[in-house]
């Protein structure tokens, strides 16, 4: 067959297929499939409409399958083939071939108007068949689940977003993927918190000490953080870059005799690091990751007013007075004071407990080394 040949056909199809005449549309396009003349598209995708005019499904379906071996993100061919689906009764069929349909046209430029009203149709089934979903699963799941089977079906629903740690200096391969702990899981809490009122007298004592906890750096960039140099936002702090900052700590015996009975990491130029962390009325810190994901952040509420809240992943936590709150701040987190007061937490870190001593002196050793390489980076929020 000439190509000339194959385009009079082509021409004939597309004419039978305005008609409504399937049949005589698909005798067309048979013709130029079955001769593959050279250089010639060969015409599936018109194929599978002339198949659904004639009402045969399985002709449909292979015509469609064929145009997708040929070109798998073929937007009309994933939009055609998703309908084809839905009008099987299968809804997960269907919605799977949407969801390609969308995400390739999102990413494709100057998408065909005439497909705009498909894609339309294509996100409206989506969510309906969501919903007809999330139905089947709450009627064949009844009754109270355990938390992890809890959280993981709201992520299954949609309900619930999927965060992993990503730190932005440091990851450790192999660690869990928790963004809080427990406080009965660590033995020196509750000495720690019987502590509260006389770290809290130290503090309401203190009437100096304070800076911005985001801070310029002359020989780096600016981080860009809206609390920058943002006194809404600060710390006062006592140990700083594994060392004593003697000027704050000297008033504050109380919380250094708490601090020293801790199994905070000992890494020269980094840690221990340990201060009073202030939120003013209003402020807001916003979503970022910490620099390790080796490490668990403790804040010991010091002073919580209400309107005040913490997010680690998809959890959300509000600080109650001398109540321990351990996360891992590698996990994407965020922190506001939407009350009327000051909020202020002692903060401090520990090694995550899944990380054994061989590996903590390894982790030292290495830290230790990329800090003397130029000067550590520093949390910024």
């Amino acid at each position: 067959m000439t190509r000339a040949e194959a385009e009079h056909l082509a021409r004939q199809g597309v004419e039978a297929l305005r008609r409504g005449d399937g049949a005589e549309a698909r005798a067309n396009f048979d013709q130029i499939i079955a001769a593959r003349p050279a250089d010639f598209p060969l015409p599936w995708l018109a194929l599978a409409q002339a198949c659904r005019l004639s009402g045969d499904a399985a002709a449909e379906t292979a015509a469609l399958q064929a145009q997708l071996r040929e070109q798998p993100r073929h937007i009309a061919a994933l939009l055609l083939m998703g309908d084809r689906k839905r009008q099987d009764g299968d809804d997960r069929a269907a919605a799977n071939f949407y969801t390609a349909a969308l995400n390739q046209a999102a990413v494709t430029r100057d998408v065909p108007p005439a497909l705009h009203p498909l894609l339309r149709q294509a996100e409206a089934f989506k969510q309906e068949a969501n919903a007809r979903f999330t139905g089947h699963v709450e009627g064949a799941i009844t009754g109270q689940q355990p938390p992890r089977v809890a959280q993981s079906i709201e992520l299954l629903l949609g309900r619930r977003e999927l965060y992993l740690q990503q730190p932005s200096m440091f990851y450790f391969e192999g660690l869990p993927q928790r963004a809080f702990y427990a406080r009965d899981e660590f033995a020196w809490v509750a000495e720690l918190e019987a502590a509260t009122p006389a770290i809290r007298a130290e503090l309401e004592a203190a009437t100096e000490g304070f800076a911005p906890y985001v801070e310029g750096n002359a020989d780096r960039p600016l981080p860009n953080n809206p609390l920058l140099d943002d006194p809404a936002w600060s710390a006062l702090h006592l140990w700083r870059g594994g060392e004593v900052v003697e000027a704050n700590a000297s008033r504050f015996p109380a919380t250094m005799a708490a601090l020293a009975k801790l199994p905070i990491p000992r890494i020269a130029g980094r840690s221990p690091m340990a201060l009073f962390s202030r939120l003013t009325p209003g402020a807001h810190i916003q979503p970022h990751h910490g620099l390790l994901n080796t490490r668990l952040i403790c804040h010991l509420p010091i002073i919580a007013p209400p309107g005040c809240g913490l997010r680690v992943g998809a959890d959300v936590h509000q600080w109650r007075e001398g109540e321990l709150v351990i996360f891992d701040d590698s996990f994407e987190h965020e922190a506001w004071n939407r009350g009327s007061e000051t909020r202020t937490v002692l903060l401090f870190e520990i090694w995550k407990p899944e990380i054994d001593l061989a590996e903590r002196g390894a982790l030292t050793r290495l830290f230790e080394a990329i800090d003397a390489y130029g000067a550590p980076m520093q949390d910024q929020g």
